[in-house]
């Protein structure tokens, strides 16, 4: 029967266990330092670390301080983070990232914020800006193909820093997703229109960064259900559209799909069509691509999930915030620490990010 402490086979990499590190965003450094050092070791136990998200090329993020992998201070920061992951037996793939339309001009020196059409997400909270604007209308892309050659230029840099692979942000209304879903992306081109097109810029970038790092290496995330940033396309579109691309990624043999349940919290517009991820299990059937199933698991339900075969690992979010430890707790059916403080989620130090106690050290101090 598989649990979490089942070893998974992951392309070339053998994972200890099945239990993922989500790709979370602390908004902590830019460039990354000895904090994140300690953060991502304090973690090493996941069978695979995401990194949060992390931009290809600087933009104004409503995250001032999201890292990128854009220079070459960043490649040698991320590389101390991940010698230091392999040395207790961990494994780490980058996530690259570009926000496309949620980003704002006047946090990217004027640079106009991007996306496949000139289509405003609604939405959005720019602190860092007086009056805390939303989301501004973009400019239509010219040329994706531009934007392909920036996440393959990101994916070599995540090579020279080297990561055990590279996970692509294609979900939560980020730029890719922006060009898959078709109330963001109105393009009459050969990038717009039927779902084959839609789906387009997503496998170019697939194809290129694979040329880096080999197909096995590369992984993808996605929302087919959409909500965050004012993503959400009716049902029939999405199960249309999703089913084309996920039938294509397979077809490519990448390391894992990632898909994320919805998750009406992150949809206060109601924007959304929940769609049970599960429906697309006998397309990954795990023998070449594995599936990773996301968004708000605790531990009763992750256990059903692999045990039923539905899965083939599960992807923890919050639950990584406060529990270092979580792959071992769960392993050995120790209790949660659910004392999450969302103050310290984003922004800050050490306090609210690597400070959380595991359950031995929970345990000594009771």
């Amino acid at each position: 029967m598989v649990s979490f402490a089942t070893p998974l086979q992951l392309g070339p990499l053998l994972l200890k266990n099945r239990v993922i590190m989500s790709s979370l965003t602390r908004d902590r450094n830019r460039v990354p330092g000895p904090l994140q050092v300690e953060y991502y070791t304090q973690r090493a136990g996941a069978g695979l670390i995401l990194t949060e998200g992390t931009l290809i090329e600087p933009l104004g993020a409503e995250w001032s301080n999201a890292p990128g992998i854009y220079s070459d201070e960043q490649v040698a920061g991320w590389k101390k983070v991940v010698d230091s992951v392999h040395n207790h037996n961990g494994r780490i793939f980058l996530q690259l990232w570009h926000i496309g339309r949620v980003a704002h001009p006047l946090l990217q020196d004027g640079r106009p914020n991007v996306a496949p059409s000139a289509i405003a997400a609604k939405g959005g909270k720019f602190r860092q800006l007086e009056g805390t604007p939303g989301f501004v209308t973009p400019v239509a892309i010219e040329d994706p193909e531009h934007y392909v050659a920036l996440y393959k230029r990101a994916a070599e840099r995540a090579k020279e820093a080297g990561f055990d692979g590279v996970d692509l942000h294609n979900a939560n209304g980020y730029l890719p997703h922006q060009f898959i879903d078709n109330t963001s992306n109105r393009r009459t081109d050969q990038w717009g229109g039927s779902a084959e097109n839609r789906c387009r810029f997503t496998l170019r970038i697939i194809d290129e960064i694979s040329q880096v790092f080999g197909n096995d290496r590369v992984g993808i995330k996605l929302s087919p259900s959409g909500g965050y940033n004012d993503m959400g396309m009716t049902e029939k579109d999405t199960i249309e559209t999703f089913d084309y691309l996920i039938k294509e990624l397979v077809a490519r043999r990448i390391a894992y799909i990632q898909i994320t349940r919805y998750w009406p919290e992150r949809d206060p517009a109601k924007r959304g069509t929940a769609v049970d991820i599960f429906r697309w299990r006998n397309v990954i059937n795990g023998e070449h691509t594995k599936f990773f199933a996301n968004a708000e698991f605790n531990a009763e339900d992750g256990t059903k999930v692999l045990k039923e075969g539905l899965a083939d690992a599960i992807v923890f979010g919050r639950f990584y915030i406060a529990n270092p430890d979580l792959a071992q707790r769960l392993i050995n059916k120790q209790e949660l620490n659910s004392n999450f403080n969302p103050k310290t989620f984003y922004g800050g130090g050490a306090v609210g990010y690597t400070d959380y106690p595991t359950y031995e050290q929970q345990h000594i101090a009771q």
